[in-house]
This record gives structure tokens, sequence and C-alpha cells, in this order.
């Protein structure tokens, strides 16, 4: 451990998990858990679990699970002392100096190093452009009607004539190959050797909200494909989770931030004054980028390009900013493609204007939808209508709901209980919110003993953690040396220590690993589906059998290393004897 386990249980206790979760997902309590779409794989339909008691979250859908240490190494990329550090910040708790382990110090390292030759890149990116060299990518911003002071606060650049310049000089500061190809930077091919992929493009250094580059984009000059080039991800550069232009614009203050397109879109904003603008890193609109914005405002403007498929981009983040929990509006950006565009023709005041019109998220979608019928033919018109009632069931709320139903109502000329009456019906026949769709329990599949053996040891774990008062009625028959995983006897080994001095706190136990993926595995451990049973005496039998399922695995794991293992002998004569006295017992649930 590198921080004193005290200081790490107290860092944790002073981050209450459904407040961090909530910074990043949206969360809705249901029951005795917080639920939200997983934020680690894509779904529409909830299966993504908070417990506040438990201090653990745990994804029906992919499995994922953890402590908020392990959500903010997952989420953020981060090492385990980095997320402590994070969580240290956001609570007021002071850290001492961190010594760093061998082990540690290299993955501390490698990412410094990445950070360290992108730094460099961009450098030379930057005195390029400003050189005989860069000459054609200068006058292409000029054109652009950008100034030095724009150019500068940006980091603009241009690379080279061809790919190997810059490889040449990174080599010259001393950056090896592997970790110039693993920044994202060159390729080697048997034809060129080592050779970047950015050469003759105007280069957009991305930075991350601390200002330090992680990637880049290149714009290229003249008629070349593709017209824009993006880094690929890397241990440091991860598209979905990360916006062009945020770490200005998130000081901002403007009460709300605007997404844009393009790089040239959020550039030309910010000169003509508008720094709350970002831009999506040749993806589309991404959750995690919602979430993103979500640490900074409440409040999402749409500026993207009015033609087609501006639309139909606008569109869909609209569902992804009501799904974050975010108010949307769009821009209207015609006659102009886009807000580089219009600023360039109408300036500042006339786009504040269009600032202070946009249109409400629900009546663009409205709008957009309306054009797709003939409002003179009745039949398309009911159907509009139609639409318009499914539209107003996906507002979870039922005051929202109503509001928006008044409003369109008196928008389009629609009878207000005419429409009320659609909803109604197709709300009926649908449900306006869908349950939580949670798997099965029980064996899917046949499974070896070895797998059987396993899985009974996961669900006595996870029994104990839902109802830990069972503890004292089989610690006679069960210790920490019966679960034959090292993970779980490690896990179960200070499971029991907590439960027999009453201060059980699984999310505390999680802690325990460093590795984020040992961290998940720990996690699982407490969220095995338990069988779905309705009467006690269903339930008592059913762990009963899990009881000497694992006694069982354990009798037959010790006599199988009878002859290698100095302790198997009276380990597995303590099991038999157990094994024994648990097929007469009664162990009540009540």
């Amino acid at each position: 451990m590198f921080y004193p386990e005290e200081l790490v249980e107290e860092v944790r206790m002073k981050n209450d998990i459904v407040g961090v979760v909530s910074g990043y997902v949206r969360l809705q309590k249901k029951g005795s858990n917080h639920w939200g779409c997983c934020p680690f794989h894509n779904e529409k339909t909830p299966s993504f679990a908070v417990s506040e008691s438990k201090q653990m979250f745990h994804c029906f859908g992919c499995g994922v699970s953890g402590n908020v240490y392990t959500f903010v190494m997952k989420y953020e990329n981060y090492t385990f002392p980095e997320a402590i550090k994070l969580l240290a910040e956001r609570a007021g708790v002071n850290l001492p100096e961190l010594e760093y382990s061998d082990e540690m110090k290299k993955k501390a390292n490698k990412r410094a190093r990445l950070l360290e030759v992108n730094k460099e890149a961009a450098k030379f990116f930057y005195y390029q452009l400003r050189s005989p060299h860069g000459e054609i990518g200068h006058k292409y911003l000029e054109k652009r009607e950008l100034s030095e002071e724009t150019m500068h606060k940006f980091g603009l650049g241009y690379a080279g004539k061809n790919g190997t310049m810059l490889v040449e000089y990174l080599r010259g500061k001393g950056f090896e190959d592997s970790l110039i190809k693993e920044a994202g930077l060159a390729n080697y091919s048997e034809k060129h050797g080592m050779s970047s992929q950015f050469w003759n493009r105007v280069m957009f250094p991305i930075q991350d909200i601390n200002h330090r580059v992680i990637g880049f984009g290149g714009r290229v000059m003249g008629d070349g494909e593709p017209k824009y080039l993006n880094s690929p991800e890397t241990p440091i550069f991860d598209k979905r989770r990360n916006l062009y232009g945020l770490n200005f614009a998130r000081t901002a203050r403007s009460g709300n931030l605007i997404i844009c397109e393009g790089y040239m879109d959020v550039i030309a904003m910010h000169q003509a004054g508008f720094t709350q603008a970002v831009a999506s890193l040749g993806t589309a609109f991404t959750s995690e980028q919602a979430m993103l914005l979500k640490r900074y405002t409440e409040n999402v403007l749409l500026a993207y390009d009015s033609d087609g498929a501006g639309v139909k981009a606008a569109l869909r983040g609209i569902g992804i900013l009501r799904e974050a929990g975010l108010t949307g509006k769009v821009i209207n950006m015609k006659p102009y493609k886009d807000p580089d565009e219009f600023m360039k023709n109408l300036g500042k005041e006339a786009f504040q204007e269009r600032i202070a019109q946009a249109e409400n998220s629900f009546f663009f979608e409205i709008r957009i939808l309306s054009e797709q019928y003939n409002m003179q033919d009745p039949e398309e018109k009911t159907r509009f209508h139609r639409e318009i009632a499914k539209k107003l069931c996906e507002f979870q709320e039922d005051a929202e709901r109503e509001n928006y139903l008044q409003a369109i109502a008196e928008k389009y000329f629609i009878g207000i209980e005419n429409l009320r009456k659609l909803m109604l019906g197709y709300a009926a026949q649908t449900g306006l919110a869908k349950p939580v769709e949670r798997p099965k329990s029980g064996i899917q599949s046949k499974r070896t003993p070895e797998e059987n053996g396993k899985r009974a040891q996961r669900l006595l774990i996870t029994w104990l953690a839902d109802e830990p008062a069972l503890y004292e009625k089989i610690n006679r028959y069960i210790s920490a040396e019966d679960f034959t995983e090292d993970l779980y006897r490690k896990v179960t080994e200070r499971l029991f220590s907590d439960l027999s001095q009453g201060n059980y706190n699984p999310a505390a136990i999680i802690s325990m690993f460093e590795d984020e993926e040992e961290q998940r595995e720990a996690a699982a451990l407490f969220h095995t589906n338990l069988p779905e049973l309705t009467t006690v005496q269903e339930r008592e039998k059913a762990f009963h059998d899990i009881l000497l399922a694992v006694k069982k695995n354990s009798y037959e794991y010790y006599t199988a290393r009878l002859g290698t293992d100095v302790n198997a002998l009276s380990q597995a004569v303590a099991a038999k004897k157990a094994l024994e006295d648990m097929a007469k017992a009664h162990i009540s649930l009540e």
C-alpha cells in the first residue's frame, strides 16, 4: 500500500460513492440502489447500480464492479495513487508525499514520458509553422482570419513536408521509437521505416483539462485525404472522454457550454469572445463527453452545422444530453453552415442574439419531425400527432411531461385532451418507464466441478455481504481457509475479521487491492446473482446447499494436496468433520 491504510480509508469514507458517480453518470434512486446507464459500455436500459449502503457499484450488463476508487481508476484511466489524490483533493484531505514502488514508478513514468513526447511534438509543430517550412500552413490560418494571438493560444502548428522530420526531431530529443509509436505519433513500415502520419498538415494540439497535450488533429494542406486526421487512442488519449477546447472553456463562467463540430469552429468562437466553445474529437458526441460537460454546467448549446448531417448530429446529441440530465438548446446557424462562417459574415453581436434565441431541444426535435409530414393530409397529420405522443412519453417526470404536452398542443394547434389521450394510450401499451432488466440467477450451462466450487464461494460471500448477521450462525463451520482461490481467501480473511468485530464494510475491503483488475474481481464477489426464492424454506435450503458446496470443495481441494502440502491433512480432516456436522445442522435465516 502506497499510503497508510487508515488514510486510504479516510479518503474513501469522505467521498460518498453516489455523489462521486453522479458527477459522471445520471443516477435515479429506485429501491435501495441508484440506477443509471453504465459509463463503461453502451446501453439504453440502465443496468448500472450504485449502492449507498455498501458504497459500491455494479453493472449487471458488463459485470464491472468496485468502490469509489475503482470507479475513478476505470473512468479516468488513473492509477490507484492518482485516484486517491483526486478524491483526497475533492474531500479536502492532505496527503503525505508518496513513495512509489518500482512497478508504480514504471507505470507513472510511462504516462509522464508519453506526455513529454507529445509536448515535444507540439513544440516541433509550433516552430515549424513559424519557419519557412510552414509558410503554407501559416497562410492558410491567416486566410481563415486567425490572429497570431489566437494561433499562439491554441498552440497551432504545422507538420513538415514529409513524415520523417518529426521522428528525427524526437529521436534527437532522446525519445525511443517504441515510445514515439505508442504515443500515436508515427508508425513503422518496411518501405519508409519509422515515419509520422502527420505531414503537410496544420496541426491542432489536443489538451486535457490540465493543459497537457494528449493528442493531435491535423488538417491537410491541399486536396489530400483524409481532410482531418486525429491521433489514435493511446494510454493517455481517449477520444470519447475528452473535448477539444475544454481546458479553456471550463473556466469561461458563461453559464453554458457550446458544442461545435470542428476545431476551427471552436477557435473562431474563442477568438470572437465565446470562450465556452468545445468540440468532439473526430467522433460523434458521446455520453462520456456529456458527463464531462456536466461537471462544469447544466446548460449546453448545440452549434452544429446547418446541413442534414448537422441536424442528425444535433438530434443525436439532444438525446445524449437529456440522458445525462443536462438542459440542451440548439443554435440556428442559417443562412451559414457553421459557427466559423457565421462569425466571419455576421459577427459577434449577431451570434450573441442567436444564443439568446436558441431553440428548446424538444421543440427542435418536434419541428424537424414535422418536416417529414404533410400537414394538409389528415392521415399524415394524425401520424405526426402520434409521434409527438411517443416523444412525450420519454419524459420521466409527470410535471415536465405535462408542461411539454401543453406547450406542444398550443404550438401545433392540437386539442390538449386529444393529445393527452394519444399519449396515455401509447404509455399503456409500452409503459412510461421500462423496468431494469437483470440477468436471471441460477446455473445457465454445465460447469466443471472446479467452476461450481468457485461459484459456491462467490455466492456465499455475496449472501453474507447482504445478510452479515448470518456470519455468527455459520462461523463454527466455515473459515477463510475454505476459500480455495487466492483472491477469494484474501477477501474472506478481511470480511470474516470485520464481521466478527461488527464493523463490516465491503467498500473498504476493495481498497486492499491496488490493481484495478483485482479491485474489479474482488468487488464482483459481493455482486453474484443469488437464487431468486420467495419462501423461507426455499432460501434456507439454498443457503445450506451453498455452504455445503463450499465445504465439500474445500475438503476435496485439501485432500488432493495431501502429498505436497503439510497443512493439507489438518485442513482436510477439519473440513470432513465440518461437513458431517453441517449435513445434520439446520441454519435459520430468520
